[in-house]
């Protein structure tokens, strides 16, 4: 069941309260103080997701799993438009992760994004998305015509396809030197 990036967002903020600390040894403990003694009179305990889900529902209701091709699609998109660091900008750069398959070794691309419009285009301008750097070898990446597959020169919106092909689980963005959106990393 694919989740929903509301309640992702919810919850890596959550668990980062703490900085660095492993997600699976986190817990949450919300305590009520009485004002007279000063003692704990009621405790609730619960793994960060379980209090992301919890505000989750209270704002938006229970979490709905999508169904079919043209739902992952339409997901796809919300769930990209819903990131707080959406849309790209001129200078982003987008790293996508291959894993090894069959004789395939795993791999990595970089792409850097720039502004593909001229002085007086119409808003939204359009974007490139141009092949910076690949880890695969040249003998293998060059007859399979993968690497450099997700350039292009002029589009509304050039991380859609990686997005929703090679999934939000194996991209990282980086602006401005930090890494917006790391994807493998949990």
């Amino acid at each position: 069941m694919r989740r929903d990036v509301r309640l992702e967002i919810i919850t890596e903020a959550i668990e980062g309260l703490i900085p660095g600390a492993a997600p699976a040894n986190l817990s949450v403990e919300v305590k009520e103080t009485l004002s007279v003694t000063g003692c704990a009179s009621n405790t609730w305990t619960s793994r960060p997701e379980g209090l992301a889900e919890r505000i989750f529902t209270a704002l938006y209701g229970r979490p709905r799993p999508p169904a079919g091709e043209l739902d992952a699609r339409m997901s796809a998109g919300a769930d990209l438009e819903s990131r707080p660091w959406y849309p790209l900008r001129p200078g982003d750069l987008v790293h996508v992760h291959y894993e090894q398959a069959a004789d395939m070794p795993a791999f990595g691309e970089t792409y850097i994004v720039g502004d593909a419009g001229g002085p007086g285009d119409p808003v939204p301008r359009l974007l490139s998305m141009q092949l910076l750097a690949h880890t695969c070898p040249d003998a293998i990446g060059a007859g399979l015509g993968m690497v450099g597959c997700f350039a292009v020169d002029a589009h509304d919106d050039p991380l859609h396809e990686p997005w929703y092909e090679a999934g939000p689980q194996r991209l990282t963005i980086v602006r401005d030197g930090r890494p917006v959106h790391a994807g493998g990393a949990r």
